[in-house]
């Protein structure tokens, strides 16, 4: 171990025996970014940088795992990210088909994608399905795969799920246009069983949502970090739950 790495450690020990454990999140959702920005930075391959950055998952969890929080959200590829060139597309179709698996195979979580299916290849798609079966009896975190997930786009899947629904019972478009809320609404979402997110961290230095889960993060905290993602540590993890701890949340009054 270098001097560096001793430093770290020792400080991340530190910010770790000041956290406020009671006021740990139960939801975090995490924008995974700058994967190619660290490849780059590096003089790696693009297809390098997502190897890394799904690498680094294994390890946030465990750290997740060490605290409270029930409830894990991983962004991993958006329905925008379907307009890549194929020479990146294929590559990280297929690490993050690699990531659901070993998810699976670790015995610790419980797998739950969410995402619009129908855009994703079959191979893929069938690995998620058999991800969520094989997991469903676990008693640990969910974490949720995001993949092939747009917010926008799931506000539409709520909206079409609960028109379809009532429509099966026979409710009239009158009779709907008097009930529905954002309760109604919000039952038809990807995670309508779960909390929604205590605290939303994005890598990489951008200070922006870009589409990710606007319904849920109505009164979520958010805490950007520089560091790129696939150099993510413990020490910048736990500055974020530090962060967390010391806010009070408002909700809005």
């Amino acid at each position: 171990m270098n001097l560096r790495d001793l430093v770290y450690g020792l400080y991340a020990r530190r910010v770790e025996g000041r956290l406020d454990h009671s006021a740990v999140p139960k939801h975090i959702g995490v924008i995974m970014d700058g994967n190619r920005r660290w490849a780059k930075a590096s003089g790696s391959t693009t297809v390098h940088g997502h190897r890394a950055g799904a690498e680094k998952i294994s390890e946030f969890l465990g750290w997740c795992s060490e605290t409270d929080v029930e409830v894990v959200t991983l962004w991993l590829l958006s329905t925008d990210n379907f307009d890549r060139p194929a020479d990146e597309l294929g590559p990280l179709l297929g690490i993050i088909e690699n990531v659901v698996r070993t998810l699976a195979d670790d015995g610790r979580w419980r797998v739950h994608h969410v995402g619009t299916p129908d855009i994703l290849p079959a191979q893929l798609r069938g690995t998620i399905k058999d991800a969520e079966e094989s997991t469903a009896h676990v008693d640990g975190i969910t974490v949720n795969v995001a993949v092939g997930y747009g917010g926008r786009q799931e506000i539409a899947d709520a909206v079409r799920s609960m028109l379809l629904d009532h429509a099966e019972k026979g409710t009239s478009m009158e009779s709907l246009a008097e009930i529905v809320d954002t309760d109604l609404i919000g039952r038809h979402l990807y995670t309508s069983d779960q909390p929604d997110p205590d605290l939303v961290i994005r890598t990489s230095g951008e200070q922006r949502l870009s589409g990710f889960m606007l319904w849920q993060t109505a009164h979520s905290e958010y805490y950007f970090c520089e560091v790129f993602w696939p150099a993510f540590r413990k020490v910048d993890f736990l500055r974020a739950l530090r962060d967390y701890a010391a806010r009070h949340r408002r909700y809005g009054s």
